[in-house]
């Protein structure tokens, strides 16, 4: 616990962001956003306001989810908050939740979502194909079947989903972080009057 003198302490999770997310500099110096640069670099894609922070979660979502390519999704993420003020350092967090370990469960998921739609793509395949060390024109043998649109499909839907839930509840934390900031400042107000 803090003592009354200690300096305030940083959020884990503004430790982590400080030290593993791109500066702005540096995402503008990337190849794929240069020709953005001068829109991109407004202070408005950067400052942690009600209105772009869920923007910002709900674009790193749904590039994460529906675009499972580790280089495109931070540049995607950035190229989507463009057109809706979003807010570009958290787009680019939120891809972060695909890593290596969700990305097959997304997968897997995806199928029978697209599946809804008619298509006939097998989850169990995938599983056999990966156990047996499938080479990759077996991969492209079964993208070639009803398992690609399946797959795109799922990925879409779950995708939309997981951008309008992150949405609303970047709204809701957003507004409980904002309600306890200012709790916090009346209590400090009345204890030092």
């Amino acid at each position: 616990m803090a003592e009354p003198g200690d300096p305030p302490r940083k959020d884990w999770l503004a430790r982590w962001a400080a030290a593993n997310m791109p500066t702005r500099a540096q995402m503008a110096e990337s190849r794929w956003i240069k020709p953005f640069g001068t829109r991109f670099l407004a202070s408005e894609f950067w400052r942690f306001t009600r209105r772009s922070v869920p923007r910002g979660v709900a674009m790193g979502l749904f590039v994460g989810v529906f675009f499972l390519i580790p280089g495109v999704q931070i540049i995607g993420a950035t190229l989507f908050c463009l057109p809706v003020r979003g807010n570009v350092p958290i787009a680019a967090g939120m891809t972060f939740l695909t890593n290596p370990l969700t990305t097959p469960f997304l997968i897997l998921a995806s199928i029978p979502v697209g599946n809804l739609f008619g298509f006939h793509a097998d989850a169990s395949s995938i599983m056999a194909m990966y156990e047996r060390q499938a080479p990759l024109r077996d991969w492209f043998a079964w993208l070639a079947s009803d398992a690609a649109p399946a797959l795109v499909i799922g990925l879409f839907i779950i995708a939309l989903a997981s951008a309008v839930i992150g949405y609303f509840i970047a709204m809701v934390a957003w507004r409980w972080w904002i309600a306890r900031k200012w709790r916090r400042r009346s209590v400090r107000a009345e204890a030092a009057a």
